[in-house]
């Protein structure tokens, strides 16, 4: 089974119903998830904008993120001092290159709906 670092944008697209939710539900069948532990901050970072956005949905957005909670995503550490030289060298924040950094390190495919963010892990992939 491959092993895919999954980010941020791309598990809450699938969590939250997003129109890209069934090609991220595609791309993610058959393989082991990792993620760095800051995941579940920025998913719910997104339910607390969409839940200020659309309070009426708020009962919804708040069921969608705890049963989400029940994927099974491996967490794994990043080196920090790592992430931030990355960071700088791609031009991303620290949140971005912690997933770039993991895809790197585990040599896995990076799943993000982030263009920035896959435009620096094709660059990657590419030896640049």
């Amino acid at each position: 089974m491959a092993v895919k670092v999954l980010d941020a944008s791309a598990l809450g697209a699938l969590v939250f119903g997003e129109p890209e939710a069934e090609a991220v539900a595609e791309t993610l069948s058959d393989s082991t998830l990792v993620a760095p532990y800051l995941l579940w901050f920025e998913v719910a970072s997104i339910a607390f904008k969409k839940i200020a956005r659309h309070p009426v949905y708020s009962k919804q957005i708040r069921e969608a993120f705890r049963m989400a909670e029940h994927l099974e995503i491996e967490l794994l550490e990043v080196d920090h001092v790592e992430v931030m030289e990355l960071a700088a060298k791609a031009r991303l924040t620290t949140y971005d290159a912690s997933y770039l950094w993991l895809a790197r390190a585990t040599a896995a495919e990076l799943v993000t709906l982030d263009k920035r963010l896959l435009r620096a892990f094709s660059q990657f992939k590419a030896g640049l």
